[in-house]
């Protein structure tokens, strides 16, 4: 047993450099649909094609080029063996001659001299590397060759023993120089297929796309009623579904709302009667502590709708928010707290405006309610509103500031949430912060109170 816990712990250390290696490249990976379609169909072209070339590059043109740098090799070599062992003529031109027709070589013999200094090797020169290696083999000789350059022709200096023999060769002889058509045509194939490829796998991952446009639109209370069935048979069946979930929900939403409203009806009928009643009655005292009841029933029966219609059957509309926040300021004036307001951006956004103006007011009547100064800054940049509401009032410990989104939820302590009400105000506020694609968070305020950031696109 102990000898397998050991073998046991071993192959676990030894896959943990896998399994990190692992992690580390899906972190790496690209997260979108496209991009990771996009190297699906690239990166085996990519591999493929590097292959072949490899392959090519290897098998092929190099062995071409060794072939031919070994026949120009064997012509020199001929060349230098009759110089040596038959008598020529002084300009040796007869040697000249047969080079030239019979060889295709450019052949002269010049006075014994050093050969021209080494050149710099090129980084990567098949030809140089192979037809200098045949020369050293085939001839065994001091020489000099120069590849360089994008002339036709390749320079070769063979030093004899009293002259110097220069030979000019076409570089196509020891040279495979059309293998480059080869790889030109592979990789522009390859370019033009991958280009097929994306604008095959756009067409196709673009009904996803309008899919989760839809979804998230549908989500934020927007119309949806362009948005039909496209695409692969699974995307086709992927949107069929949502659209028949969003007409069970909006038929739920429709009833829910019927019912709510009938018993809101019915609940402020009701509650009327009830202030007709106390209007009546002789005790001013007792009316008005009966008054005060019916508000508090009023206000209670106003907060459970809200919570629970969730705002969501509002259309959305284009509003002033910097309007809307100083008219909510202006409603908190009874209260005696000093509220200033700031705004960056554009001051229009599209949202639902009876929904963002119960959410706002609750989060600042709420920091109105407990503190002497509060402070909004609101900033619209692109598609993103963020508003921050801070106060000095006694805030909430970082243990409690999930906990108060919580349906009926109440402090105990100081700032207790909402008093004299329901506990629904910042649950009210979150979900529709959340039904408009947004957050609600509560951090400590530099103020000494309580900081809420609400962000949402608009």
């Amino acid at each position: 047993m102990a000898l397998m816990n050991e073998v046991g712990g071993r192959l676990r250390r030894g896959t943990a450099p896998l399994r990190q290696f692992g992690q580390a490249l899906m972190r790496s990976l690209p997260k979108g649909l496209y991009a990771r379609s996009i190297l699906i169909v690239v990166v085996p072209i990519v591999l493929l094609q590097s292959v072949v070339a490899y392959v090519f590059m290897e098998r092929h043109w190099e062995t071409v080029t060794r072939r031919l740098s070994n026949s120009v090799a064997r012509d020199i070599a001929a060349i230098v063996e009759i110089l040596e062992t038959y008598p020529q003529d002084e300009r040796n031109a007869e040697i000249s001659r047969i080079s030239a027709e019979t060889l295709g070589l450019t052949v002269s013999v010049l006075p014994q001299g050093p050969l021209p200094p080494a050149a710099p090797k090129p980084f990567f020169s098949l030809l140089d590397r192979t037809l200098s290696k045949q020369i050293s083999d085939r001839i065994g000789r001091p020489f000099w060759i120069d590849t360089v350059g994008k002339s036709d022709l390749v320079e070769i200096r063979i030093k004899l023993d009293d002259s110097v023999l220069r030979i000019f060769a076409k570089r196509s002889r020891a040279h495979a120089s059309n293998s480059h058509i080869f790889l030109v045509w592979m990789f522009g194939t390859s370019l033009v297929l991958i280009a097929i490829a994306l604008l095959f796998l756009r067409n196709q991952i673009r009904p996803i796309l309008n899919l989760a446009n839809a979804a998230e639109g549908f989500g934020m209370g927007r119309p949806v009623e362009e948005f039909k069935p496209r695409g692969a048979r699974e995307v086709r069946r992927a949107s069929q579904a949502f659209i028949d979930m969003r007409e069970r929900l909006e038929r739920q939403i429709e009833q829910r709302t019927a019912m709510l409203s009938g018993v809101s009806h019915d609940l402020r009928t009701i509650l009327t009667r009830f202030k007709l009643e106390v209007a009546m009655m002789g005790d001013e005292e007792t009316s008005a502590n009966l008054r005060a009841d019916v508000d508090d029933m009023s206000h209670m029966l106003e907060d459970y709708l809200a919570f629970a219609r969730g705002d969501a059957g509002e259309e959305t509309g284009r509003i002033d928010l910097d309007a809307l926040l100083r008219q909510i300021g202006t409603d908190q004036d009874h209260l005696g707290t000093e509220i200033r307001i700031s705004f960056e951006g554009d001051p229009f956004i599209q949202v639902r405006p009876l929904a963002i103006g119960r959410c706002l007011g609750n989060l600042v009547s709420n920091a109105a309610k407990y503190a002497d100064h509060v402070n909004i800054q609101a900033h619209h940049s692109g598609s993103m509103l963020t508003i921050v509401i801070d106060d000095d009032g006694p805030g909430i410990s970082p243990e409690e500031r999930e906990a108060v989104f919580k349906p009926f939820y109440r402090l105990d302590e100081a700032r207790n949430i909402d008093h004299g009400g329901t506990g629904l105000g910042l649950s009210i506020a979150r979900d529709i912060a959340n039904s408009h694609g947004g957050n609600i968070r509560l951090d400590e305020s530099p103020a000494g109170g309580l900081r809420v950031f609400l962000s949402i696109p608009a």
